[in-house]
């Protein structure tokens, strides 16, 4: 069974109410109508009421697999507008929210926040940029960290790892060049994602070209401190380095260069790249030359499940990733 088909049966036995605030949009209808009807998510629509229900008929799809949430009805804004301002982890007021609200994106992480849905699913008319910030204002970060990233899954064939033919990356797509504080953040919401999606107990390794000392320079610099500073959040994590990259995840490697106790050295089960740079050109080498499969991005950092997927991507790819973030989801609920 490959990793995919357990995430999918992991999302079988659980499902989780999606918000698509993205409803009209074709691709995106039909990926939360199949995740929908066989049985991995919920999916709620939101946006235009009318639109949406004559959109599904026309397409033929069955409506009753759909919950459809008009954001001109006013009574259960009212209500998700309501519950918002009484909590005590939101600042925005009532007519600046019932403003923003006019928005669906804005609308479904709303109805997040409150618990009338567990994730807000878009990305393909929305840019990563609407998604991320729309994420900051309404759903807020996790408790203790202040940094929004991302982690990719990567599945290479003839890899013999810790997990198989399985490794976790990040970050590859949002946060550039993270100062050490980022970094460490990183590092600690990439454990907490693999924990929560895949039940592994988390191996990671801050990777640079140094490993324990054996180069020097700001580069390197910044990764020890960054270790420092995760490890110091949270102690209960394995996070070590700083180790180069076959230091960090090849056994015989790491018998020769790191000369002491490690949990981490030479079984890593996620890697941590120091910026953008390095974590780009990883995944694409990963993909070219060792024709891996790469899941995600999955976007981590924020107080519940915020996901934005490439607007490229094919319904399958959409389906997926749906998939996926339902059982973080469900992950965050345990």
């Amino acid at each position: 069974m490959s990793v995919l088909d357990k995430i999918f049966e992991k999302a079988k036995q659980n499902p989780q109410k999606v918000a698509f605030p993205e409803a009209m949009n074709e691709k995106m209808m039909q990926a939360a109508y199949e995740a929908g009807k066989d049985g991995y998510i919920i999916p709620i629509l939101v946006g235009n009421g009318a639109e949406i229900k004559a959109a599904a008929e026309e397409r033929g799809y069955d409506a009753s697999v759909f919950t459809i949430v008009d954001i001109n009805e006013e009574e259960y804004k009212n209500k998700v507008i309501a519950a918002f301002v009484a909590r005590e982890d939101t600042r925005l007021k009532e007519k600046a929210l019932g403003r923003r609200m006019q928005d669906p994106l804005y609308y479904a992480m709303a109805m997040q926040k409150v618990g009338e849905v567990d994730v807000t699913f878009a990305g393909i008319d929305y840019t990563t940029g609407d998604v991320l910030l729309a994420g900051q204002m309404i759903i807020g970060l996790k408790e203790g960290i202040s940094t929004i990233s991302s982690i990719g899954l990567c599945d290479i064939p003839g890899y013999e790892g810790s997990e198989g033919s399985l490794l976790a990356v990040g970050d590859s797509g949002v946060c550039t060049n993270p100062n050490p504080e980022q970094l460490a953040d990183i590092a600690i919401s990439a454990c907490e994602t693999v924990q929560g999606l895949l039940d592994w107990e988390p191996r990671c390794a801050m990777v640079c070209y140094s490993t324990l000392g054996s180069g020097q320079g700001e580069l390197i610099d910044k990764v020890k401190e960054a270790l420092r500073i995760a490890q110091e959040k949270r102690p209960d994590l394995n996070i070590d380095g700083e180790f180069q990259l076959d230091a960090a995840i090849s056994p015989a490697v790491a018998a020769k260069k790191v000369k002491r106790e490690s949990k981490v050295a030479g079984k890593a089960n996620i890697l941590i790249w120091p910026d953008l740079n390095v974590g780009n050109i990883a995944v694409k080498l990963i993909q070219q030359f060792g024709h891996a499969n790469a899941y995600g991005p999955m976007l981590q950092g924020f107080s519940s499940i915020v996901c934005d997927c490439s607007r490229g991507a094919p319904v399958s790819e959409i389906k997926g990733n749906i998939v996926i973030s339902a059982v973080r989801a469900a992950g965050l609920k345990n």
